[in-house]
């Protein structure tokens, strides 16, 4: 991914923890209890776009929100 993108993607997870009114320590404590090894500190990374995200956390991270792929991946800044 480029730089741009991870942003953009950081944000939406951002936004999207957000709205479900979940901390990051929150999150990162449900992505450790589903078997990643995440810390709060990486998951503000992510949001940051300053760290890649692997597969199986952005499957967890949907699971974990309760949001759709296309919620995630929403381009609308970058088009």
């Amino acid at each position: 991914m480029n730089a741009a993108v991870e942003k953009l993607v950081g944000n939406n997870i951002r936004t999207l923890r957000e709205k479900a009114g979940m901390t990051q320590e929150r999150l990162a404590a449900k992505l450790q209890l589903a078997g990643c090894d995440i810390t709060r500190s990486a998951v503000a990374k992510i949001e940051v776009g300053q760290r890649h995200l692997y597969p199986d956390e952005i499957i967890l991270i949907r699971e974990i929100l309760n949001v759709r792929y296309d919620d995630i991946f929403q381009m609308n800044e970058i088009e």
